[in-house]
């Protein structure tokens, strides 16, 4: 396993700028993510990392090596594509086996480990069917041992599951995070997908029209986002606009507009707000606990409007004033929860992440 290095990294194409100074170190045998919209430039990245791209400036290193300007093949990293580009008129062992044979390594060396790699994605029973009699998760894991087979460096892994169905891409999604930390392989993995970045990754990283936003862990990014960019795409999330009151400690008191006063956890350590500086709140859905009477702080009164009963949880709407507010019930009672009067809906401190407005 190796710990792979970004440095100051820049990627052009013409006028535009996919990537702005990049730094990133990913450790020895890391499961890391690359999200963010469409555009912000985690899919370059990658590519630059893999050897398809040449950055304008900055350097990658796989442990002290620096690999910036190696070609692809002299990197020696698997990778794992978005359409899988198996040979269709191949067999599982032979679309296995066709890296080996590219990098001349003997017959009997390419048996034994053709039969090694599709062993550790289950699929030993497949080996001389053509990849057309495969389903798309076979298929997957065929593309899965092709890129473990040659024993890479680190793994590389552009949007792996986005052509599976939802069950599917639950039994990858796991099954890749099994191989990986049993080849205890360096590994990073890009996807627009958040659910399958917080249920699998060791950390990751948000990026944002070609700057890093935020790196962390699943529950850091989560539960306290730096920016708003990352608090509305990382899951779902209530925005509440407000003025700076106080601060201390890392917290701050923020008074809303029409929905009273808040006190939260400042999101960015590297912002000092002040007292009548304008913020955003960030409140998750599930955060909310709705009572019958008012509590103290971080409190506001509401009325019901749409409700979705989807049995586990209901999903309603709660107007106040001119805010609307999505809130998250777990085991609800939807018989308690009607228009006809009023409920108050309370976060806890740490629940509530005060942003740069």
């Amino acid at each position: 396993m190796i710990a792979i290095t970004i440095e100051n990294l820049v990627k052009k194409f013409g006028d535009a700028t996919a990537l702005n100074g990049i730094n990133l170190r990913i450790e020895p045998g890391e499961l890391f993510f690359l999200l963010g919209p469409s555009g912000c430039g985690k899919t370059t990245l990658l590519r630059n990392i893999a050897g398809f791209y040449i950055p304008e400036s900055g350097r990658i290193l796989f442990d002290k090596e620096d690999v910036t300007k190696l070609p692809p093949h002299k990197r020696n990293t698997g990778m794992m594509f978005q359409s899988y580009a198996l040979w269709p008129h191949m067999t599982v062992a032979k679309n296995v086996a066709f890296g080996l044979e590219e990098r001349k390594v003997p017959a009997a060396g390419i048996k034994e480990r053709v039969a090694a790699a599709l062993a550790s994605v289950q699929m030993s029973p497949y080996a001389d069917r053509k990849i057309a009699q495969l389903s798309g998760g076979q298929q997957q894991r065929v593309a899965l041992a092709r890129a473990l087979v040659i024993r890479p460096r680190c793994l590389l892994l552009d949007e792996p599951l986005s052509n599976l169905d939802a069950k599917l891409r639950l039994e990858m999604r796991t099954e890749i995070r099994r191989v990986c930390k049993e080849f205890g392989l360096t590994a990073i993995y890009v996807t627009h997908d958040q659910k399958e970045a917080l249920s699998i990754s060791d950390r990751m990283a948000i990026l944002e029209g070609g700057h890093i936003a935020q790196i962390g862990t699943p529950e850091d990014v989560y539960r306290k986002p730096r920016t708003k960019v990352v608090a509305d795409f990382i899951g779902e999330t209530n925005f509440l606009p407000g003025k700076i009151r106080s601060t201390s400690a890392g917290r701050a008191v923020v008074g809303t507009v029409n929905s009273g006063v808040f006190e939260g956890v400042i999101g960015d350590p590297n912002w000092l707000p002040k007292p009548g500086e304008e913020a955003t709140l960030s409140i998750r859905p599930e955060s909310w606990i709705l009572a019958e009477k008012p509590a103290g702080k971080n409190c506001l009164c509401g009325r019901i409007g749409e409700s979705i009963y989807l049995g586990e949880v209901a999903q309603y709407q709660l107007f106040t004033g001119d805010t609307k507010l999505k809130i998250f019930e777990l085991n609800p009672r939807l018989s308690a929860r009607t228009s006809e009067r009023d409920l108050y809906a309370v976060a806890q401190t740490d629940d509530v992440v005060v942003l740069r407005r």
